[in-house]
């Protein structure tokens, strides 16, 4: 093989290395923007979560408060009344 020869091939070679890198390279960074926009998607998803469940923990607040409320309001009336309402919903229970 003369010197211009394996200096072609060379050139050749070394194109090919280059062209590889690059390939990588770009793979490499557009991974990288899937996983950020992944890590981000994940992260407005916690957030709606979180807010959800904050609502849903008010919410569970005022209506047991109004259970409350209303079994206050019930005994007053009639306890009686609510001592065989217990009965008629939980019969195992005795």
């Amino acid at each position: 093989m003369t010197p211009s020869q394996i200096l072609t091939a060379g050139g050749t070679l070394a194109s090919l290395v280059a062209a590889v890198v690059v390939v990588l390279a770009a793979a490499r960074t557009s991974s990288a923007r899937v996983w950020r926009e992944e890590a981000e998607a994940q992260k407005s998803r916690a957030d709606r979560l979180e807010s959800s469940l904050t609502e849903i923990k008010e919410r569970l607040s005022r209506i047991e408060s109004e259970n409350k409320r209303l079994v206050q309001l019930l005994t007053s009336l009639d306890p009686n009344r609510l001592a065989a309402f217990r009965l008629a919903a939980n019969p195992m229970e005795d």
